[in-house]
């Protein structure tokens, strides 16, 4: 009798028996069917799941995302982790991928009760990324009317009647971003747009922030109709926009002589000749006033200006980038300074090709090939004369997203 209650009180002491552990439902076992070739990728925007197909001496952990096919009954499966070079799985999580939801076991074998088959694939890559059949993604596609760049390049100059200045080096930097606004408007904003020029005949050029527009209209202001035979109708579009730039510093050394122009504000119309259909690459007019201070003389001046300008991308990935320009100003309510006419002008030209060559960390190193003319009168004591300057370098991009319309890896 003492034992039993004994027994008793340490049972209830202790809480009884311990329960056996409840155990999850194991993982079921897919057998894949044979791998096609090339891999069938996953659809980006279409619905994923994630679930274990069981371990296997190529995948240990078993995790897998699938993609199914109700009418084909097809699974593709993708192994959640990257693959290393002898197929084997990694520690590294694949980037870059949809979210997907968890797929219970139940429904799971489900699928293999219905007949479906299990096929492997390449995870899928959002637009303008491609993945490989490691499961490693990479960027294919670029914006360079959207980024962040650094960019350095030898720039010789030739001063009519002077010696050549070879040993002159650039050095550039800013920031662009695009912002639609709906279907018939685009808002570009640049931020410290800036170039350095070491060596002979030195310049610094910056400017903290300029904004401008492209619009298309949605309904031509003119229509002319000729009734020579039978009736027909011309629209004539005025895509006018907006251009301003604020605080920028130019400063530059010759003769001996450092002249610095801060141009306090500037504001552009603009009209589009012809710009693309996301309105990211045009050819454009524009004109307007800018209020200056010529630092080294010491005067305000009122400077109208226009200029026929472009920045195209000539191809949909964005490798090969055009820009062009030539500009025209001149002085107006300036002082008479001495050494220099009064109302002096300033003539500028440019033209300008970049080539993605590589990207690095899936940000794009570029070669720059650009040519510029310069002619002015606004220079004290220094001779009117055309400069030529020929720049060639790289320019690498911190930032470039791809482009509003890249493709999938899938549709190329």
């Amino acid at each position: 009798m003492m034992t039993a209650v004994l027994l008793a009180l340490l049972l209830s002491q202790s809480g009884g028996p311990e329960a056996p552990p409840e155990t999850a439902a194991p993982a079921s076992t897919v057998t894949f069917a044979p791998a096609q070739s090339p891999l069938p990728s996953l659809i980006y925007r279409g619905a994923i799941w994630c679930t274990s197909l069981g371990p296997s001496p190529q995948v240990p952990s078993g995790r897998y995302r699938l993609q199914c096919n109700t009418s084909t009954r097809r699974c593709l499966a993708v192994p959640q982790n990257e693959l290393e070079a002898d197929g084997t799985e990694s520690d590294r999580l694949l980037e870059r991928t949809a979210s997907c939801r968890e797929l219970p076991q139940e429904e799971l074998r489900q699928l293999q009760a219905d007949g479906y088959t299990f096929e492997p694939a390449i995870a899928e890559a959002p637009p303008g990324w491609y993945r490989d059949e490691r499961g490693r993604v990479m960027q294919f596609n670029f914006d360079l009317h959207r980024r962040v760049w650094l960019g350095g390049a030898w720039a010789p100059l030739w001063r009519t009647g002077e010696p050549r200045a070879l040993n002159r080096g650039r050095l550039d930097f800013g920031i662009i971003a695009e912002v639609p606004d709906g279907e018939r408007m685009m808002r570009r904003f640049t931020v410290l747009d800036t170039e350095l020029i070491l060596g002979e005949q030195s310049s610094f050029d910056a400017t903290l922030f300029r904004y401008d527009t492209n619009v298309r209209q949605d309904k031509p202001p003119i229509r002319v109709t000729t009734f020579i035979g039978k009736p027909r109708r011309g629209d004539f579009n005025f895509d006018m926009g907006a251009w301003l730039e604020v605080l920028r510093l130019e400063m530059l050394r010759r003769g001996g002589v450092d002249h610095i122009f801060y141009t306090l504000i500037s504001g552009h119309l603009t009209l589009d000749l012809w710009h693309s259909r996301d309105l990211a690459s045009y050819v454009r007019l524009r004109g307007g006033p800018s209020l200056e201070y010529d630092r080294t003389n010491s005067t305000f001046a009122l400077i109208p200006g226009a200029a026929a300008e472009g920045n195209i991308t000539l191809d949909s990935n964005g490798f090969h980038h055009v820009t062009f320009g030539a500009e025209v100003e001149k002085l107006l309510l300036d002082m008479r300074v001495e050494g220099r006419p009064h109302h002096p002008e300033r003539l500028r030209v440019r033209a300008g090709y970049e080539l993605i060559l590589l990207a690095i960390n899936d940000q794009p190193l570029s070669l720059v090939l650009e040519g510029r003319g310069q002619w002015r009168t606004d220079l004290v004591d220094e001779r009117p004369v055309w400069e030529w300057s020929a720049n060639t370098g790289l320019r690498f991009s911190l930032w470039a997203p791809a482009r509003r319309s890249a493709p999938l890896a899938a549709a190329r």
